[in-house]
């Protein structure tokens, strides 16, 4: 059994060890230690990585069969003894992160006792899964403001080892089911939990909580969040973003939310307005054509999107013995319709005259749309167009 060096130190960026065994594994080597620094995938927390000598730990992880630690490494370690070293910036990052779950889950527990059921450290996010019937901004705001103030106040955290049997007068956070004996992290008259994990010595080292998301997941409420350095960029990221909108608007920040609000509607009213505009083109546009007197009717628009050609070709449609292609050269998009009288398979035109030129689209006997790629030639598509037109009307 590996002796887990992190258990009373977290703070340990070094050690001397011997290698106990090294055994090769598709490519990789796998190096089994007396004793060990590194921590292993566990409880919602990466690996560390680092060096083992000349090697590069590249994973850790617990052989739950024999609580054998195992480094992957990218070549071999030797037998005999060796030097380790943390990825200090890596194992600092996860201590915050760890640290400040614990401190956001106790305050859930102490503010409205919702239980933590899982937590994931990321390597930009954290999560905890709530156990809630439900979870609104304001209990993110008072478990945040909760969790910075024991933050604020640098309270010592400590570690010990206890047996199951002497958790129940402790007032654990949450239920244990694991024998035997325990490792029991302490934040000073705050949280008491049974936790491998690597952590801070005091809550100040946290720096500070940031609660970013929240979302329904199956029965559960996820929290995202982040600590300490993450919090920092986030936050810092958070105002940058927040500033070049305000820029972009002309506001100040404080009033991007209203202004955005106010953008959106008039967004609204204005997509209204040309909508209808669209619908009254579309009718000038249609009974133009109609005009011709022609009941086989073949036309490119310059401009006009899907939606205003198919328009102009309902309103076409709706009038007997009509048979029409019409055509956007901006959009390069084109709509076959014809009126419910006339024989013929519109859907099928559209097909031998789009697909050769690397077009796609399709829909039904009496209407089809489709595009066609940039390199196409409109004007020789319609021209196809109108020559099997006349043949089916011949």
């Amino acid at each position: 059994m590996t002796h887990r060096l992190y258990y009373t130190d977290s703070f340990l960026r070094e050690f001397d060890a011997k290698v106990v065994a090294c055994e090769e594994r598709d490519g990789r080597f796998e190096v089994l230690l007396d004793q060990t620094a590194f921590y292993p995938t566990s409880g919602g927390q990466p690996s560390d990585t680092g060096r083992l000598g000349e090697a590069t730990v590249l994973d850790v992880y617990d052989r739950e069969d024999d609580h054998e630690i195992v480094h992957v490494t990218d070549r071999p370690v030797l037998p005999g003894p060796v030097h380790g070293a943390i990825d200090w910036e890596r194992r600092f990052d996860h201590i915050q992160q760890h640290t400040g779950q614990h401190l956001l889950s106790a305050a859930f527990v102490n503010l409205f006792h919702f239980p933590t059921v899982s937590f994931h450290l990321g390597r930009e996010i954290c999560t905890i899964d709530l156990d809630a019937p439900s979870v609104v901004p304001r209990h993110l705001a008072e478990a945040e403001r909760l969790a910075n103030g024991v933050i604020f106040e640098d309270r010592p955290i400590s570690v010990s080892f206890r047996e199951k049997e002497e958790l129940e007068g402790l007032g654990v956070r949450k239920k244990v089911e694991r024998e035997g004996t325990l490792r029991i992290l302490s934040i000073e008259e705050f949280d008491i939990q049974p936790c491998g994990g690597t952590h801070a010595a005091c809550t100040g080292q946290v720096g500070m909580i940031l609660v970013r998301k929240l979302e329904r997941v199956k029965q559960y409420w996820r929290v995202e969040f982040v600590c300490g350095a993450r919090a920092l960029r986030a936050a810092r990221g958070d105002f940058e973003t927040l500033g070049a909108a305000a820029q972009e608007i002309g506001c100040g920040m404080a009033e991007v939310p209203a202004m955005a609000t106010k953008m959106i509607e008039e967004r609204k009213t204005a997509h209204r307005e040309r909508g209808h505009l669209a619908g009254r083109l579309a009718d000038l546009e249609a009974a133009a054509l109609l005009a011709t007197g022609e009941r086989t009717i073949v036309h490119a628009f310059d401009e006009g999107d899907a939606a205003f050609l198919r328009q102009v070709a309902a309103r076409l449609a709706a009038q007997p013995g009509i048979r029409a292609v019409v055509a956007s050269r901006a959009m390069r998009h084109f709509v076959f319709a014809q009126s419910k009288d006339v024989a013929g398979d519109m859907n099928r035109m559209l097909r031998e005259v789009l697909v050769p030129a690397g077009g796609k689209g399709g829909g039904a006997k009496d209407f089809g749309q489709g595009t066609v790629p940039e390199a196409a030639n409109i004007d020789e598509l319609l021209g196809k167009a109108r020559e099997l037109l006349g043949r089916e009307g011949a």
